[in-house]
């Protein structure tokens, strides 16, 4: 199985990549309007300004959209694997993998953030049922 592709953190991305490798989400908060945005950008998507900081979000939401993947865009991704939308609960989406059956997957479903290792500078953020215990093995 050839090696999977990695993000590249950008000096934009780079506090949400080590969050993540620190096992938090982080997301930027506008200091204005106090909106989130989520993919990191250097303006704020609602009042457009530039006055925008970095939080930790809780990571906990619901499932607003899903789609299960049955013939993966690359040979390193293992079929079926979910991708959803997640409404995190301070209001912003985010695209992501909830690593469960897709059976049991449903819109609404209540899930949490939790952390994979791809390498020493690499962890992407995925969900789980709010519900577990703890995140299944990688």
């Amino acid at each position: 199985m050839s090696e999977r592709p990695l993000p590249r953190p950008t000096e934009l991305s780079r506090p949400h990549w080590d969050g993540c490798r620190a096992g938090v989400l982080r997301v930027q908060r506008c200091r204005s309007c106090r909106s989130y945005t989520f993919i990191p950008q250097p303006l704020c998507t609602t009042c457009h300004t530039g006055d925008l900081e970095w939080t930790t979000s809780r990571g906990e939401g619901a499932v607003y959209s899903f789609t299960v993947v049955h013939r993966a865009p690359h040979p390193s991704f293992a079929t079926p694997y979910v991708v959803a939308i997640v409404a995190l609960d301070e209001g912003f989406e985010m695209l992501a993998n909830v690593a469960c059956d897709p059976s049991e997957l449903a819109i609404g479903m209540r899930v949490r953030v939790a952390f994979r290792a791809l390498s020493s500078e690499i962890s992407l953020p995925y969900f789980v049922q709010a519900r577990s215990e703890s995140p299944p093995a990688a």
